[in-house]
């Protein structure tokens, strides 16, 4: 079921969405009712708000519409709260000021989940910071990785710098421990409760160095820790102690309930 405002949605409704797509969101792994960084999800939410619409959002508000649309699910789910103006026009987005809550749930996968193989693409995200919708981009690099037999794509910068991966975060493990590529990516709230409970660095991290680290692992709401398996085509190990350690660091944060 989708609601918009705390209303059933209507395709009337769901126009401007599909025509213009312009809008944020964050979508957040339900687990027996808890969300993991739960207020961190409202703070991207807040933060995104008045950067795409210049306005104030309200967090109960947008809490109280999730419940409201899920009070009937259990077991694990996630979440997607979309964030755009109905009344939005292609020609005029500087009219979009009033923004609404889509409130859409879809089942989620059991954790942990095997390790992707990746491609490295050469690519940038449009105004990184911001969860926004404009997803043609990096849902194109993803078609191609899979259409070329990997399991996703690994973004990389003109400079061979590596990024972030289509709808997810990167890390390494190296020889000083957990590596965080330094650069303009989404600051990820999986990515963010890792580093605010296990020691980490960030620094510039080029391909041929991805490649040479020990281990390497994405990060979402929806995965927790995965594995990376491959990268191109130099493989990586996967049972790195310190994958698993983070893995089970992950699953054991205690959720705030929803």
């Amino acid at each position: 079921m989708a609601t918009l405002n705390g209303r059933p949605v209507t395709p009337d409704a769901l126009q401007a969405l599909a025509l213009t797509d312009y809008g944020h969101f964050t979508s957040m792994r339900v687990d027996d009712g808890f969300v993991r960084g739960l207020s961190l999800h409202m703070e991207r939410l807040v933060r995104d708000c008045r950067t795409v619409f210049g306005a104030d959002l309200d967090p109960e508000m947008v809490l109280s519409y999730a419940r409201e649309a899920t009070e009937e699910m259990t077991g694990s789910f996630v979440v997607r709260i979309t964030i755009f103006d109905p009344a939005v026009e292609l020609g005029r987005p500087d009219r979009a000021q009033n923004p609404s809550v889509l409130v859409t749930a879809r089942p989620a996968a059991h954790l942990p989940m095997p390790p992707l193989r990746v491609k490295s693409v050469r690519y940038e995200r449009d105004v990184p910071g911001v969860k926004h919708l404009g997803l043609f981009g990096a849902l194109y690099a993803r078609r191609a990785a899979l259409l070329d037999g990997y399991d996703d794509a690994l973004f990389t910068g003109p400079d061979d710098r590596v990024s972030e991966g289509g709808t997810w975060n990167v890390g390494f493990i190296g020889e000083d421990g957990i590596v965080w590529p330094k650069g303009d990516v989404l600051p990820g709230v999986t990515m963010t409760l890792l580093q605010q409970i296990r020691q980490h660095h960030t620094a510039p991290v080029t391909l041929a160095e991805a490649q040479g680290m020990q281990a390497a692992f994405a990060t979402n709401t929806t995965i927790g820790v995965r594995a990376l398996s491959g990268i191109d085509d130099v493989e990586m190990a996967t049972g790195h102690p310190l994958l698993t350690e983070l893995r089970d660091a992950y699953l054991a944060i205690s959720g705030e309930r929803l």
